[in-house]
């Protein structure tokens, strides 16, 4: 039953991966974001990009970026917990 939660929990964080990397790459596209497919995919994304982003520009490092690397920065958080979790249980 164990195999079964952290098989679950990895897949989750993986999904979550793609959708991060997703959206960051339709960051760079010349196309509508008002769609409901980005409205979806910036729900998702926000509680995790928004938090890191608003901390960077708080940072000297932050405030001069003219590239966002929040995205970036939540990819490596969920690798990070991926491996807690792969790690404990």
């Amino acid at each position: 039953m164990l195999h079964i939660l952290v098989r679950a929990i990895i897949l989750l964080l993986d999904i979550l991966i793609m959708v991060i990397a997703a959206r960051a790459i339709s960051s760079w596209l010349p196309i509508s974001k008002e769609g409901a497919f980005f409205r979806i995919l910036y729900q998702i994304t926000d509680p995790l990009i928004l938090p890191i982003r608003k901390q960077m520009q708080k940072t000297s490092f932050g405030q001069n970026m003219t590239l966002d690397f929040s995205p970036a920065i939540a990819i490596l958080i969920i690798y990070i917990l991926k491996n807690l979790v792969l790690y404990i249980l």
